[in-house]
């Protein structure tokens, strides 16, 4: 049986179906799953997509943590589901309290969209397993309110304990503080990123394939027990 992802729509959800693309590439098995809808259909993995969903009102993130689907998303995280939030759903994982810190407005007041180095300083969580510790990759980045911030205990413990899963190197585009792009939870099982790895998973388009490794670690991880 193939391995099973799960990527959530929301109103406003815009890259569900690069996520869902990027998963079939990998190998495994796309699953749509509504906002409104509690079940995650017994899926392996979920992925929360980039967007605006809900339009971004109160702040990004803040009403998609209500939605139906992320009671479920949440309960089964904390029960060792292995989660990707992507740009917009990093948003949604800080609001959920999944992670900590959360993601403010960009440092330069506007939206950015560019090619972004990162460098992998984690490979023990199920969503980077797939890369080298400190490999170097370029994928796009795209966001208005990218740039993560915490207290400086919360940061201190993130890098103490190896939680940054990315950082920006040559250049921050947004302002997050010591150039995080990326954190996990400290299972390492629940994953946001604010770059988009969904738009490097194809040769024949000019970000390449590099951000293929997001989507292709989770096929060598067992299954966790999920809800219905």
């Amino acid at each position: 049986m193939p391995v099973r992802v799960g990527v959530v729509t929301f109103p406003g959800s815009l890259d569900d179906r690069d996520a869902a693309r990027a998963v079939r590439i990998a190998g495994a098995e796309a699953v749509g799953l509504w906002h409104a809808d509690p079940s995650l259909h017994g899926v392996d993995a979920v992925i929360l997509p980039g967007g605006f969903s809900y339009g971004d009102y109160l702040r990004c993130g803040a009403i998609a943590r209500f939605s139906p689907v992320m009671e479920s998303v949440v309960a089964a995280a904390r029960d060792g589901l292995p989660v990707l939030g992507i740009c917009n759903g990093f948003q949604v994982l800080c609001e959920s309290h999944l992670l900590p810190g959360a993601l403010i407005r960009n440092r330069v007041r506007r939206f950015v969209c560019r090619e972004q180095r990162l460098r992998i300083d984690d490979v023990t969580s199920v969503w980077t397993s797939a890369y080298r510790l400190g490999q170097e990759i370029t994928i796009p980045i795209k966001n208005g309110e990218g740039a993560f911030v915490a207290d400086a205990a919360t940061l201190d413990r993130l890098e103490g304990e190896g939680r940054v899963v990315a950082r920006y190197v040559d250049g921050n585009p947004n302002g997050s503080y010591r150039d995080i792009a990326g954190i996990r939870n400290a299972a390492g099982n629940v994953v946001g990123l604010m770059p988009h790895p969904e738009h490097a998973v194809d040769g024949l388009v000019g970000s390449g394939t590099e951000g293929l490794g997001f989507f292709s670690g989770i096929l060598a991880t067992p299954p966790a027990e999920t809800a219905a």
